[in-house]
């Protein structure tokens, strides 16, 4: 679909390392796939980390600057890029406690393709239901991944065109 691309929605390639939201800008949050989990850059602090065996199911992306205004799944354009330019959450349900929790980013100055959005989010759905969010800590299998996500056609977008494009994507990444 989308040969080269270094970037699907927020989720892009900076300086070896993939992440969700902006990395280049000083001060700012974003998402880092890890070997051994998510980690949360955030400004002032040295971030935090969620391993890959606590996240369980419900993995979404809102947009806002405050989570409080997310409860909608987004606003999107009429040319199919998202609205917002103040940022985004990633939603997550962990165990050992379970809780809900959030992950908040920053978005890059150039606008994301609401379809990139979507199936980065369904990747990671896919993943957390086939027990291997962990996939997501390689760098080379995520580029795998985003180049047969990226770019491509924009089609009726239908949940389970999105679940077949996720699984392509697993399925051509382990290859």
């Amino acid at each position: 679909m989308g040969e080269g691309r270094t970037h699907l929605g927020p989720l892009e390639l900076t300086d070896g390392r993939w992440g969700v939201g902006d990395a280049t800008r000083p001060d700012t949050h974003w998402v880092e796939f890890r070997p051994d989990g998510l980690h949360q850059h955030e400004p002032d602090s040295e971030g935090r980390l969620i391993p890959w065996s606590r996240i369980m199911t419900g993995v979404w992306i809102t947009w806002g600057k405050h989570s409080w205004n997310t409860s909608g799944r987004g606003v999107y354009t009429l040319r199919g890029s998202v609205a917002s330019r103040n940022g985004g959450w990633m939603h997550m349900t962990l165990r050992h406690p379970y809780e809900d929790h959030l992950l908040r980013f920053d978005q890059h100055a150039r606008p994301y393709r609401a379809l990139d959005a979507l199936r980065l989010e369904y990747l990671l759905r896919q993943l957390i239901d086939e027990g291997k969010p962990h996939l997501l800590g390689d760098p080379q299998w995520v580029g795998r991944a985003v180049a047969h996500l990226a770019g491509g056609r924009e089609r009726w977008t239908t949940y389970r065109a999105l679940r077949r494009a996720a699984a392509e994507a697993l399925a051509a990444a382990v290859t």
